[in-house]
């Protein structure tokens, strides 16, 4: 026999089970460290893919352009996206796809799926980076913790994930589907972990209205949006050649199978390019992006130097250098012409600086890619060093000339300057209603 409930106890709500705010705050990071971390898990494994499908260099860096191409595209469309309808549900989007993106590799037959596969990956590291970023915002502690995680997180996940798909993949059972099982299982906890997230944000009206891609230069910009723009394709053309095809150069160097070696590879790139980023966040923008221009030059000349001699060994220190060089490089680059911009064109100047930083990403690594299929890797990856260093140079050159003629950004802060990215391209941020606005 049933035993009524008092109406104490049928009047007592509900609860949903919601993590607190600092918990909360680490969910969102740990959100954007997986699904770069997913996306850097694939390069060591494109050789594999390759000797399975028998697919040349010329495809296997169009797998990496179509990533580019759907973040590029998510980004641009519905980077503001969680301005107006949470962080939450569009979290949860990218890490739905995510979680697509890995049962399709497992299930990966053919180069198709894998196209597919890239694709939802780019879909879902647009959805995700734009809306952790804002949430750690939102989330933040007090200190500076969140510009330190906004910009290590990612690119401590493209470090980690290179590696560790590397090592699973020589050392472990099933090397083209166990990473992707751990990741599967990675990003279902991330769903149930931002489920029980309280929404950060704020939602609005407005949403068809952010759907505009919104490009602007606001004229007290230009000119350090001009020097840094070498900066910038510098970087990122750097950065899409080891991700893409850096594993194979590595084994080709090494002449050993070892998978590991194009993990430490990118690892050394990425994971001392967040380690230099976060150890220089509070210096002035403008002498980092110098600096980390110089150590791009000096890290693809050696680089250079140790495909002309065969020496292994300075591969990985060239690497490395040019590590130092990645992640100060970019986010001088970035902090030195943000800050300039006026709080209501800021979002529009953010949108051009990641659009030229995921173009300089596809497009020299689709070109590397066609000529490595007609002249061989070797060939191309000599050419490909100089550019990246005669990039650089003429960086040096204008920021040389900017500061000369007392145009340089002086100062580590800007009282309007957002935190700034580590060694990823940035989404937008918020972009305010025209009554905002004028407010």
């Amino acid at each position: 026999m049933s035993v009524p409930l008092s109406s104490e106890v049928r009047e007592k709500p509900l609860r949903r089970v919601a993590l607190s705010t600092g918990v909360s705050f680490w969910a969102a990071a740990a959100t954007a460290f997986l699904a770069f971390a997913a996306n850097t898990a694939a390069s060591p494994l494109y050789r594999l893919y390759q000797a399975q499908f028998r697919f040349s260099a010329t495809t296997l860096t169009l797998l990496f352009t179509v990533y580019i191409v759907a973040l590029l595209g998510t980004a641009l469309f519905l980077g503001s996206v969680s301005d107006y309808v949470g962080r939450r549900p569009v979290m949860l989007a990218g890490l739905v796809l995510g979680a697509v993106a890995c049962g399709l590799f497992v299930l990966v037959h053919g180069v198709g799926l894998l196209f597919g596969a890239r694709a939802l990956q780019g879909t879902a590291v647009g959805l995700t980076t734009g809306a952790a970023s804002a949430a750690l915002l939102d989330l933040r502690p007090n200190g500076s913790a969140a510009p330190v995680v906004s910009s290590a997180a990612p690119t401590g996940g493209q470090a980690l994930g290179a590696i560790g798909a590397s090592a699973l993949a020589q050392y472990a059972v099933a090397p083209t589907h166990l990473v992707w099982w751990l990741l599967l299982g990675a990003f279902i906890t991330g769903i149930v972990a931002v489920l029980a997230m309280p929404e950060p944000g704020m939602v609005r009206p407005g949403i068809l209205g952010s759907l505009r891609p919104h490009v602007s230069l606001p004229r007290v910009a230009r000119g350090t949006f001009a020097a840094a723009v070498p900066t910038l394709v510098a970087v990122w053309a750097l950065g899409g050649f080891y991700l893409s095809l850096g594993p194979s150069l590595a084994v080709q160097l090494l002449h050993s199978t070892n998978l590991l070696w194009g993990g430490i590879l990118i690892f050394l790139l990425t994971g001392v390019g967040a380690a230099a980023s976060a150890a220089l966040a509070k210096k002035n923008p403008f002498g980092v992006m110098l600096g980390g221009c110089l150590a791009l030059i000096v890290g693809a000349l050696v680089t250079f130097a140790s495909l002309v001699t065969s020496t292994p060994a300075l591969l990985f220190v060239g690497t490395a250098v040019a590590g130092l060089g990645f992640g100060p490089a970019f986010m001088g680059a970035y902090r030195s012409t943000v800050a300039l911009a006026p709080p209501d064109d800021r979002a529009g100047l953010i949108t051009a600086i990641y659009i030229v930083s995921y173009v300089s990403t596809g497009i020299p690594a689709l070109i590397g890619g066609i000529a490595t299929s007609h002249y061989g890797l070797h060939k191309t990856a000599l050419v490909y060093f100089v550019a990246v260093a005669a990039l650089a140079a003429a960086a040096v050159g204008l920021l040389a000339h900017r500061m000369a003629t007392g145009k340089a950004v002086r100062g580590t802060h800007h009282p309007d300057a957002p935190p700034g990215p580590g060694t990823v391209p940035p989404c937008a941020p918020i972009r305010p209603r025209p009554s905002e606005a004028k407010a």
